[in-house]
């Protein structure tokens, strides 16, 4: 274990042998140095840990502490492996190249492997909330993760979501985007879970495709929609999901850093109270 430290975050870098997804993982924890009490902490996971390094995300946090805008949060960046497109997609269904084949594994390793790590290392056995977010496709195996767990998370964010992750081709003459999007089926086919909450960012220069010639691109009507999926399950907008769509955001980090103060904000804002 690596330690280093801001003025209110110390960040522990750990690598954790994964017999789920076999291999060595990095995981980097931001932590406030002020915690006394630990049951005051809630859990953010994030997908894409080393684009966290690239942001400075502890100056992020640093920032959100010092101003009182951040209740206690302990954070932790997972890095993604270089097989990326089959640990970060749906656990229970290939997309329709067969890609999201290690999903399944990937989501045994958080949920027997890493929290349990944490809870142990850090001797946190219970926390106020767990969270889960991610960038692209890490925000659709975030999405995923949160959805097909309800019972062990509150919150989930996703950054320029991957929603078009389809088990259909587009090319395909019977391809139907409302009824191939998998992330769309699985809350259309899904339950109602009235604790939890989605917070969604996309930026208008996110792409350029637009699948159904409807001027308005991909990324940004595959969120919306699945925003309307959520509408029709029962959750409301505004208090259960959020959108953040940034005028000329692009599908970047920089990007990413700029949404995620209004996040971390909506998810856990307030004063300070340790």
């Amino acid at each position: 274990m690596f330690a280093e430290k801001t003025n209110r975050i110390i960040i522990n870098n750990h690598s954790i042998t994964s017999e789920f997804a076999g291999r060595e993982i990095k995981v980097d924890c931001y932590i406030p140095s002020n915690i006394t009490n630990t049951q005051s902490l809630s859990l953010l996971l994030i997908n894409d840990g080393q684009d966290l390094r690239t942001m400075q995300f502890e100056n992020i946090l640093d920032k959100l502490n010092a101003d009182g805008e951040l209740e206690p949060l302990f954070c932790v960046g997972i890095h993604c492996a270089p097989d990326r497109k089959n640990e970060y997609g749906t656990a229970k269904i290939l997309d329709y190249k067969g890609r999201g084949a290690k999903a399944s594994l990937f989501t045994r390793f958080v949920m027997e492997e890493l929290i349990p790590f944490l809870r142990e290392t850090y001797s946190i056995y219970s926390f106020k909330q767990k969270a889960y977010a991610g960038f692209s496709l890490g925000g659709l195996c975030a999405m995923d993760i949160v959805w097909n767990n309800p019972h062990e998370f509150n919150v989930c964010g996703a950054f320029s979501g991957s929603f078009w992750w389809r088990d259909k081709d587009q090319e395909d003459p019977d391809f139907d985007e409302n009824r191939d999007r998998i992330m769309h089926r699985q809350v259309r086919e899904g339950g109602y879970y009235p604790w939890l909450r989605f917070f969604f960012e996309v930026g208008t220069k996110d792409e350029t495709a637009d699948r159904n010639n409807n001027g308005v691109i991909d990324s940004i009507d595959d969120t919306v929609s699945l925003i309307d999926e959520l509408t029709l399950k029962g959750y409301s907008k505004g208090r259960d999901t959020f959108y953040l769509e940034l005028k000329d955001g692009k599908h970047d980090v920089p990007t990413w850093a700029t949404a995620f103060p209004a996040f971390l904000r909506w998810g856990w804002g307030g004063m300070n109270d340790e």
